[in-house]
């Protein structure tokens, strides 16, 4: 990627006619370009209506624009701002007249690898700007907002103060043998690294929930042929997605839809029926079927409430359980009797619904939720959840950390357990993009009367 002394400049809102378009430029020429609308130094942050010219005096639009000086702007360099009508036309007018008075286009990501490297954001914020673009709920949103507010970052800091002190206190006694230092404490190095550990276990946690959160709360949909399984995808969805056929074994493969219901993002999967019989392909799609289910986060056994209770496949019953699944009885619409047909298991709770006509969808959503509630952390309001990235840096540094541990018990070399606390140190900065040196020194040498 080039280098950040340059001016880059880029459509900063989806391509596409819209009622406005905003073009973003971040650089040392931002300032100058700023004079496209006026003779004076532009008042930052202070939005203004102009004219936009281009190089040859020719009105483009007219446009409202603002100024960001360097280090009070996203980038931490020059930023100018400009919006306009958002004809595509008119978009591609300013950008090339931009191109002609001296700045590139951007690459992916260039705004925003600016702001980590002026030390605007660090890595874990800039991770977060995607999660906030690709939001599919309201607690995904939420989650993003936090970590773009430094979320993470304020989780880390004391794990990382521990960390610190445990690294400046076993190089202080490498570093300075012959001073005057205290003799040294295995019992205070261990509590250092033991309140690492802990709370970088108790990060590492958060992953499957924010896995959830990026991707959606996997809700599988089980069931006998023709019990209505794609009727009920099709009506939670709102439109027909998943083909309908009074003929049972409609649906030989697993279907996948995004949806919102509350403040969730459900993905719903439409499966191949569970026939007790099947035929060589029916087979393959329970096989496919079962494969969902290990993965699901909830499951719906859909039933039909007007037969009797259905045979399930051994495979299936072993991942149904009462924490886990709701049981649907659907065709509501068709029961000639006041009480559908008894279930097994009949822990699992129940809800009947009519997936054709839609009667008590509303009860089944309101379960979806409840039960997706119950999957997020007691704490949700503050915390952060982190993604693969992080979960590898943490792991790598639990592992670290365990070995020092071996070491300080039987009495290995001081060096071999610095190396530890280091690798352990650096990992954990890799969440964050940065470890400063200058941290380990200063308490080094606030704890210690060295070099007097």
């Amino acid at each position: 990627m080039a280098q950040s002394f340059d001016t880059i400049a880029a459509l900063a809102t989806p391509s596409g006619s819209g009622a406005l378009a905003i073009v973003r430029i971040s650089g040392p020429g931002a300032l100058v370009l700023a004079e496209i609308f006026q003779a004076e130094e532009p008042r930052p942050r202070l939005a203004k209506y102009a004219d936009y010219k281009d190089k040859t005096g020719i009105t483009v639009d007219d446009v409202i624009f603002t100024y960001y000086p360097e280090k009070h702007s996203s980038t931490g360099e020059h930023v100018l701002e400009i919006s306009c009508h958002g004809n595509p036309y008119i978009t591609q007018r300013i950008l090339s007249d931009l191109l002609e008075r001296g700045c590139r286009l951007a690459e992916p990501g260039e705004f925003t690898r600016r702001s980590f490297l002026n030390g605007r954001i660090d890595l874990s914020q800039a991770e977060a700007v995607m999660d906030l673009i690709s939001a599919r709920s309201e607690r995904a949103l939420a989650a993003a907002n936090r970590q773009l507010r430094g979320g993470l970052a304020l989780h880390m800091k004391p794990i990382i103060n521990e960390l610190i002190s445990a690294v400046a206190t076993v190089e202080a006694y490498i570093d300075f043998p012959e001073e005057d230092l205290p003799e040294e404490d295995k019992n205070k190095i261990k509590g250092y690294i033991n309140r690492v550990l802990d709370g970088s276990i108790q990060l590492l946690a958060t992953q499957r929930y924010g896995d959830l959160l990026r991707d959606g709360i996997r809700t599988v949909i089980i069931g006998e042929p023709n019990a209505g399984k794609s009727s009920l995808l099709n009506r939670l969805i709102g439109r027909d997605r998943a083909i309908v056929s009074p003929q049972a074994g409609t649906t030989r493969d697993f279907l996948e839809e995004r949806i919102i219901i509350g403040p969730h993002c459900i993905r719903l999967v439409d499966t191949a029926g569970l026939n007790i019989n099947p035929d060589p392909i029916e087979k393959l799609g329970i096989d496919k079927t079962v494969e969902c289910i290990q993965s699901a986060d909830i499951i719906l056994l859909v039933v039909d409430s007007t037969k009797k209770a259905p045979v399930t496949d051994s495979r299936i019953t072993e991942h149904i359980t009462s924490s886990n699944t709701l049981t649907v009885l659907n065709k509501s619409d068709l029961l000639t009797v006041s009480t559908p047909t008894a279930l097994i298991p009949n822990q699992i709770n129940t809800v009947l619904i009519s997936a054709y006509n839609g009667t008590d969808v509303d009860l089944l959503k309101e379960w979806i939720i409840k039960k997706a509630d119950s999957l997020k952390p007691a704490s949700e309001e503050d915390a952060v959840f982190i993604n693969a990235r992080h979960a590898h840096a943490l792991s790598q540094a639990q592992t670290c950390l365990r070995e020092g541990l071996v070491k300080l018990d039987t009495n290995a070399p001081t060096e071999l357990l610095a190396s530890d606390l280091r690798s352990a140190l650096n990992f954990l900065g890799e969440i964050s993009g940065h470890i400063d040196n200058e941290q380990i020194l200063d308490r080094l040498f606030a704890s210690f009367c060295i070099g007097k």
